[in-house]
């Protein structure tokens, strides 16, 4: 309804809420996005209900007038009291949330066309090293000059110089163009009958209009994609929005290919890589109801659908669903809360389930559907343990005899293999043969990790890259550095030098950094184009290559480092998706894997094949330790630039601790990630039992204790990373 004063959700959280008076023949009403006066400035919006938001009301005489209102839908109630939860559960302002909706600044204003760039064939007048270099890289873009920037690694003034000769042309672009249509009905699939009970209840749960959080469970490769699929088209058969979420953005391009093969369009894609004015065609299309299925990584949880069916959440173990940084938030999670407050059902879909799903359907708060077998009668592969004690590789080797023989095989039979090994680059520490100098990054308590493909030593936490010297830095001693231990770049080396006549494929993060990357990737997969494919966490997801008969894990006991609290569960997630690339066709698979410790309970579950007895024992351990989900565990992280202000910030919050029966506080210690970001790091961690208000009990403390304003203090609700 129109209001004549309105209280704003401003997106600085240092500000607060503030109150306007409502312009005559304005008509706003709560969840409209509208710009107001802030002294000199300008700020954006979003009305508010005053009784949700409290702040000391501002007499009506002294309210200044909002300016205006943007061309956008009001965000609706139901994505409000989701704004809200996300702020309350995660101990976050509500500011930070509700920037993550109103995600795309060019969405809320400008014009509907834009001017973006193209070659046109021509050559300048001058040709100079850095023009070549941005034709070169140009070849087939189409962008503005910003953007082309960074596409081609050159200035702007650079591309300029080029329009003026003509090289580059512009192009007036319809950024709120209509996207295609995809069609319920455009190729039906054949489905098993197991599949086709699945999707039954799927169906069913979208035509009811209602929250059903449903969670499926099925064997890798049994076709938990095309059950969904049918979920999807009953959606869009009624005219209703559907969000699909996957955790890579590597993933996107396979993904896209099967849902255009089904609907007969593709789908609306968000992710962090588009360009801007992908993102504003993106963000009107999904606001306005046009769009109608949008596939995206967590961030796309918190767009403005306007009549959104479905929602799901695809590979929902997987850890990169939760933010580290920022809103520290469990995307899993946060969709299943969505699907409550727009009230219909969520889609959960999973081979290696979290255990906090699998307790929430064993207690009946989820439903859950089994797969129990693969699709077209494939069989689950052979697994077999290489005892890394008794079995070892040659000096400097990594790959022990019967995983080589096995490879060699594979090879012969001109069947692809997969060796699996979670550490980028190639090798995890570089020191110095003679003094023992180790390369470690100036802003992280890390080492730097080699990196061969890119002549570079670079940290993974903070980004920090230098090209490897000709001599140690600590005592000048020349072609001295020596490489320790492993990553997917040596093993790959070794696999060349194994067998020379191999094509090998080195998959990271690092290579297949882009959607194009991984399309090319997968057509090379499907062609035949890949012997060996060597590969992080990355291939543990979703890739189907029927040729595909071998898995080795080079080490299966690294995921089990450094006292997680779920590095057990991770540990068998991983291997168990990994393992299941090996025999999605007609041939069988095999998976081999190396370890030095065949005795733990999770490394023989992964043996036997008996997930149902790991999660079993994993869940007795967390009752035991008061573990979720059984308990509640949240991190309080105290920051610096200063080592001592760092330290004496997490002392002082110490030493002001809650003394309650039901919540328990550890620390403060050093975290394990001690210097990240150029920044000192102390942790607290609390341990609390279901019972009791622990987001209130950490509000309340923290709002108790003044820091410095070098200071940073985080909270991590539910945290999956313990450095």
């Amino acid at each position: 309804m129109p209001v004549t004063r309105a209280r704003l959700l401003v997106m600085n959280a240092a500000l607060g809420p503030l109150d306007y008076r409502v312009p005559e023949g304005m008509a706003v009403e709560h969840g409209s996005v509208v710009v107001a006066p802030l002294g000199p400035r300008q700020v954006t919006g979003i009305v508010w209900e005053e009784e949700r938001l409290p702040s000391d009301r501002v007499p009506d005489e002294k309210l200044r007038p909002l300016l205006g209102m943007l061309d956008v839908p009001p965000i609706r109630a139901e994505l409000r009291r989701l704004i809200e939860w996300t702020a309350d559960y995660y101990v976050a302002p509500m500011a930070a949330v509700a920037r993550m909706v109103i995600a795309s600044g060019g969405a809320l204003r400008g014009p509907a066309t834009m001017t973006e760039y193209r070659l046109t064939g021509g050559a300048p007048e001058r040709m100079t090293a850095q023009r070549q270099r941005a034709i070169e890289a140009l070849e087939g873009e189409q962008a503005t000059i910003r953007e082309l920037s960074g596409i081609a690694g050159v200035s702007e003034g650079v591309l300029r110089g080029l329009v003026n000769h003509g090289v580059l042309e512009p192009v007036e672009v319809d950024v709120d163009r209509p996207y295609p249509r995809a069609s319920a009905d455009h190729h039906l699939p054949d489905l098993s009958a197991e599949q086709r009970e699945v999707a039954g209840r799927l169906v069913e749960a979208v035509e009811a209009r209602a929250f059903a959080p449903i969670l499926i469970d099925g064997v890798t490769g049994s076709g938990k994609t095309e059950t969904y699929f049918e979920a999807i088209g009953a959606a869009i058969a009624e005219g209703r929005q559907v969000l699909v979420m996957l955790p890579e953005i590597a993933l996107t391009e396979a993904f896209l290919g099967r849902f255009e093969e089904r609907f007969g369009a593709l789908p609306v894609v968000w992710h962090s890589s588009l360009k801007s004015t992908e993102r504003r065609r993106a963000w009107r299309a999904i606001a306005s109801g046009e769009a109608q299925v949008v596939v995206g990584a967590r961030s796309a949880l918190f767009l403005p659908y306007a009549n959104l069916g479905l929602i799901v959440v695809d590979e929902a173990h997987e850890i990169s669903f939760k933010q580290d940084d920022g809103v520290r938030y469990n995307a899993r999670d946060v969709a299943v809360m969505r699907a409550r407050f727009e009230g219909i059902p969520v889609v959960l879909a999973s081979a290696t389930p979290a255990l906090e799903s699998l307790h929430m359907a064993d207690t009946g708060i989820y439903e859950k559907l089994v797969l129990p077998s693969r699709f077209g009668g494939a069989q689950l592969p052979d697994i077999k343990l290489v005892d890394l004690t008794e079995e070892k590789p040659g000096s400097g080797a990594w790959i022990a005899p019967p995983l080589r023989a096995a490879l060699i095989d594979r090879l012969e039979k001109g069947e692809q293999s997969l060796l699996f090994l979670n550490r980028r680059g190639y090798a995890p520490l570089t020191l110095c043969r003679h003094c023992g100098f180790r390369f470690q990054c100036p802003n992280c308590s890390a080492w730097l990790v080699e990196h061969r493909l890119s002549r570079r030593l670079a940290c993974h936490h903070c980004g920090h890259e230098t090209a490897p010297p000709g001599k140690c830095p600590e005592c000048g001693e020349p072609d001295c550095l020596v490489a320790c231990g492993p990553g997917v770049e040596r093993i790959a080396d070794e696999v060349a030098e194994m067998l020379p006549e191999a094509r090998v494929a080195v998959v990271t993060s690092d290579t297949l950094n882009s959607p194009e990357k991984a399309a090319e990737f997968v057509a090379m997969a499907e062609a035949k184009a890949i012997d060996v494919i060597v590969g992080t966490q990355l291939v543990t997801k979703g890739f189907h290559f029927p040729e595909l008969t071998l898995v080795g894990v080079i080490d299966a006991d690294l995921g089990l480092e450094g006292g997680d609290l779920r590095a057990a569960e991770r540990t068998y997630q991983q291997v168990a998706q990994v393992a299941g690339r090996a025999g999605r066709g007609a041939k069988p698979g095999e998976v081999l894997i190396q370890t030095r410790h065949p005795e733990a309970p999770v490394i023989a579950a992964l043996e036997a094949g008996d997930r149902d007895a790991f999660y079993e024992a994993e869940t007795d351990a967390r009752r035991y330790a008061g573990a979720p989900p059984f308990g509640r565990w949240a991190a309080i992280i105290v920051s610096s630039e200063d080592e001592r202000e760092a330290r004496e910030a997490a002392q002082r919050l110490g030493s002001t601790r809650p003394h309650l029966d039901d919540v328990q506080v550890l620390g403060p210690a050093p975290a394990p990630m001690a210097l990240l970001r150029g920044r000192y790091r102390f942790r607290l961690l609390l341990n609390a039992k279901r019972s009791a208000e622990l987001q209130q009990v950490i509000r309340v403390w923290l709002s108790g204790v003044e820091h410095p304003p070098g200071v940073r203090i985080g909270v991590d609700i539910d945290p999956y990373s313990f450095v």
